[in-house]
């Protein structure tokens, strides 16, 4: 059975002084994530906050381990990409069937 899964990260961005310096670095993630992992990345929330962020990434599968894989392997990338900038405040998976 297909699943889909989705991995929310809440950033926190500290050294961000403008929405320019913002999504200079969510662009970095979002690419990075987007190429390494054949998944879907978009921003969800606080799109006017120079320092935080809310990113949703997604995937489907027919295999729920490889779903787990690939969204683990996402937030661990998410986590060293933005140590840098500021880091991580939380993050969720979720799996779903359908």
């Amino acid at each position: 059975m297909p699943s889909i899964g989705l991995l929310t990260l809440d950033l926190q961005l500290p050294y961000a002084h403008s929405l320019k310096d913002k999504r200079h670095t969510l662009s970095r993630v979002k690419d990075r994530l987007r190429q390494r992992f054949n998944v879907a990345v978009s921003e969800l929330d606080h799109q006017d906050v120079w320092q935080r962020a809310t990113l949703g990434v997604t995937s489907i599968s027919s295999s729920e381990t490889n779903l787990r894989q690939v969204l683990e392997g996402a937030q661990r990338e998410a986590e060293t990409l933005t140590e840098e900038a500021g880091g991580m405040v939380n993050s969720t998976i979720e799996l779903m069937e359908l």
